[in-house]
């Protein structure tokens, strides 16, 4: 947030309405939470404007895309310098099959979500892309079984 304010209740509630549908029309979202569209719009543009929302997305099903195995793997790299730390950040976040990495404290260096159409694929992934990678040290898989809470 830019200008650092204080989001009240119906800023709360706008963005909580705004994260589960996205689409929603001002007119339904100044139902929702009990406004007329004028002031509603207007919150919604500040919110936009202080960077409190930051986008709007699409939410892929992973398995109607053909990419229905998920797999976390945790990533640790050599980490001699800022060089090996960029080079790595850069090609990883490079690869189409990884929807997400996220540098994390302690070990691992990486936590990284990669979503591939079977177990055969992600085997590909592994021993031909990311064990290429620069700086690698280790990896290790944590293929999902279930997802129970998030985005999908």
């Amino acid at each position: 947030m830019s200008n650092q304010r204080k989001l009240d209740a119906l800023d709360q509630e706008i963005i909580l309405q705004l994260s589960e549908e996205g689409r929603l029309t001002n007119l339904e979202l100044a139902r929702r939470v009990g406004l007329t569209p004028a002031p509603c719009l207007r919150r919604v543009q500040r919110l936009e404007a202080d960077g409190v929302i930051a986008g709007y997305r699409a939410v892929i099903d992973p398995v109607a895309a053909g990419r229905g195995f998920r797999v976390i793997m945790s990533v640790e790299i050599t980490m001699t310098d800022r060089q090996t730390v960029e080079d790595f950040e850069t090609a990883v976040a490079a690869l189409p099959e990884v929807t997400e990495v996220r540098r994390v404290y302690g070990v691992p260096d990486y936590i990284v979500m990669v979503d591939v159409a079977d177990g055969n694929e992600y085997e590909r992934f592994q021993t031909q892309k990311m064990t290429k990678l620069p700086g690698i040290r280790h990896i290790i898989s944590h293929p999902m079984m279930k997802l129970i809470k998030g985005r999908g």
